[in-house]
């Protein structure tokens, strides 16, 4: 992963709500990861707009698909089994994707994410680059 020394903690870190991978063939093509809240600017920009509280958001902390499975909807499937949850346990979605990443906006926005803002993204020994913000489809009363 770029930007990152320790991988195994990165994709296993303190606070993962609920995890998820998509498999094909008997092989893992896929990974999505949910998370509570630990100080990203995304949440803060969330909580300010809605006025909400951060028992009530999750963080959309990861979302891989390997090359070879890509284009299959396989992103969108995990992203939706992450609203599922979220929604079950009364929280909103929140993430940022660098601008890089365009495949990966157009995910987020082609499942209904609503861009909220745009945030500088910290990755690495002191990287920096511009993100998009999303919050995920408002909760079914």
């Amino acid at each position: 992963m770029e930007g990152v020394d320790a991988p195994l903690e990165w994709l296993s870190p303190a606070g993962v709500l609920q995890a998820w991978v998509a498999e094909k063939d008997g092989e893992i093509v896929g990974h999505a990861m949910l998370s509570r809240p630990q100080g990203e600017d995304v949440v803060e920009m969330w909580l300010k707009q809605s006025g909400d509280t951060a028992d009530h958001v999750a963080v959309g902390a990861r979302l891989f698909i390997a090359p070879e499975a890509r284009g299959e909807g396989l992103g969108g499937r995990l992203m939706r089994t992450a609203f599922d949850y979220a929604g079950d346990h009364g929280l909103r979605v929140v993430l940022d994707v660098m601008t890089k990443d365009k495949a990966a906006i157009r995910l987020y926005e082609r499942i209904g994410m609503q861009r909220i803002g745009t945030a500088r993204h910290a990755y690495g020994e002191g990287q920096e680059i511009d993100a998009v913000c999303y919050v995920s489809p408002a909760l079914e009363a």
